[in-house]
């Protein structure tokens, strides 16, 4: 093997939580509009129970856990869907393809979620250390 592949493998699962990191921080920041009004923006606050109020309950709740690396898996196959959805509901009906319909993001943030959810939340998180502390205490 390589040297840059073994370096590569030791530092992967590490990429995989600072991934899950940053994309944390960007779909909070979406959240954080749509129910906070952080960071600000000129639009007014949709009332909660809307629709765009519940996508951004999700995105801040479903960021925050991400961030956190807790119930990652089940955050980010949540915030999976609501991707998908946002994509075909206000983004499809535009035009087919995502450059022409601006839902690119939608469809990026679709995926990571996606693979998130399958990848879990790597070493830098709640979710492996609990992991950790239960196989210690099962010794």
């Amino acid at each position: 093997m390589c040297k840059l592949c073994s370096c590569c493998e030791k530092w992967s699962p590490y990429a995989l939580s600072l991934l899950r990191l940053v994309i944390a921080v960007l779909i909070l920041q979406h959240g954080g509009m749509k129910i906070l009004g952080f960071p600000p923006t000129k639009q007014d606050l949709p009332p909660i129970f809307s629709l765009i109020g519940v996508s951004g309950l999700i995105e801040l709740i479903g960021g925050g856990l991400l961030l956190l690396g807790l119930f990652t898996r089940c955050a980010a196959f949540i915030l999976s869907g609501e991707m998908a959805v946002a994509y075909f509901r206000v983004h499809f009906p535009k035009a087919w393809w995502p450059i022409h319909n601006q839902g690119e993001l939608a469809v990026i943030y679709c995926f990571v979620f996606f693979y998130l959810a399958f990848a879990g939340a790597g070493p830098i998180s709640l979710d492996h250390l609990i992991k950790r502390k239960r196989a210690a205490a099962g010794k």
